[in-house]
């Protein structure tokens, strides 16, 4: 197979698909003004081929902000896509929808990847679609879109999330996950007080979340939204760490990015040598793959503002592009298998 990457710093669409050719799926990452009519001239211009949207930035040597860009799989791809709506509710009650894709596309654990972009309620998503793929061995990539819309085969939803079932025909593919954070010391916090529905943390170890983030850390209040750049929590999920990004201060509660549940054990972590561990994933990936055909990524949104503020993200993607072709989305929530994850990248390989 291969990959496209178009794009249009300006938005204009027929000069982000000038050269695309027989596309087996198209991916659109637009901006909120333009989404829906990208959405529309989209479908006119490749009716009928499968396609899924969301709005963000994305890139691939460059990083296109407020334009619009189109990734393409082609030459050699089999693809099926559709949309799980009501996603705040019930997506589970379209399930029968994903169920029959990934049996028409004669799927396979070491040939087959699901790629989603998602509205919003992320881990009810992600539990859902990961209930059919689990039982097929299919990894899953993908990430949180802005404005609470996707598209999926020419038509805007509302929470709602959008799919595409890739199948690679001429080799295996296979999900990462990159975390570029490791532990802070000893700490071990227990959550208590917590309002799941709007992502909150009330106490860390009996004591106000807040303070006990200012302490450690010797920060004053107006630096906690930036500092969690450096320091966001972790939770221990088996052999792996999901990164809880802080949103912003509630008081003397801390409000983040992904739902946190009393009981819940949380450690603070810390950046870590960030250019020596994407090193260390494309040495991974190579050795993986010694001919990668596409490497499609989702990188979190923190991720693109600490590496732009560290002038390293021209750099990053530039190492990334050794690869060979790379592009991808920036992300408010990134997805990988049935885990909703802040601050890392998530990415799929093609062989």
């Amino acid at each position: 197979m291969r990959q496209f990457f178009g794009m249009s710093q300006s938005g204009n669409l027929q000069e982000a698909v000038r050269g695309l050719k027989s596309p087996q799926l198209i991916m659109l990452l637009s901006n909120n003004e333009q989404f829906e009519e990208h959405v529309k001239k989209l479908e006119s211009l490749y009716p009928h081929v499968p396609s899924i949207g969301c709005i963000g930035m994305c890139y691939d040597t460059k990083v296109v902000e407020k334009g619009v860009g189109v990734i393409a799989f082609y030459d050699g791809v089999t693809v099926a896509t559709n949309v799980l709506e009501e996603v705040s509710l019930m997506p589970v009650k379209y399930i029968e929808r994903l169920k029959n894709d990934v049996h028409k596309i004669n799927s396979s654990k070491d040939n087959t990847v699901c790629i989603d972009f998602c509205s919003g309620n992320d881990a009810c998503a992600l539990t859902t679609i990961y209930s059919v793929l689990r039982q097929h061995h299919i990894s899953l990539v993908g990430g949180t879109g802005d404005g609470g819309k996707v598209s999926a085969n020419g038509k805007v939803y509302d929470d709602a999330v959008a799919y595409a079932i890739v199948k690679n025909n001429n080799g295996r593919v296979k999900a990462y996950k990159e975390n570029i954070y490791r532990q802070l010391g000893n700490y071990r916090f227990i959550a208590s007080q917590t309002d799941k529905a709007n992502y909150k943390i009330g106490q860390l170890n009996g004591m106000p979340a807040k303070q006990v983030y200012q302490n450690i850390l010797r920060i004053p209040e107006n630096q906690i939204q930036t500092q969690t750049f450096k320091n966001p929590f972790g939770k221990i999920n088996g052999d792996d760490t999901c990164i809880i990004s802080i949103k912003e201060v509630s008081g003397n509660a801390l409000t983040c990015f992904r739902q946190v549940n009393d009981s819940d054990v949380l450690i603070m972590l810390q950046l870590g040598d960030y250019k020596e561990i994407v090193r260390n994933t494309i040495q991974t990936i190579k050795q993986d793959f010694p001919k990668v055909s596409a490497v499609f990524s989702v990188n979190c949104l923190f991720r693109y503002l600490l590496f732009s503020e560290n002038h390293y993200m021209d750099e990053y993607l530039h190492e990334m592009s050794a690869l060979g072709s790379h592009a991808g989305l920036v992300g408010y929530g990134e997805h990988y298998n049935n885990r909703f994850v802040n601050q890392s990248m998530t990415c799929v390989a093609f062989e």
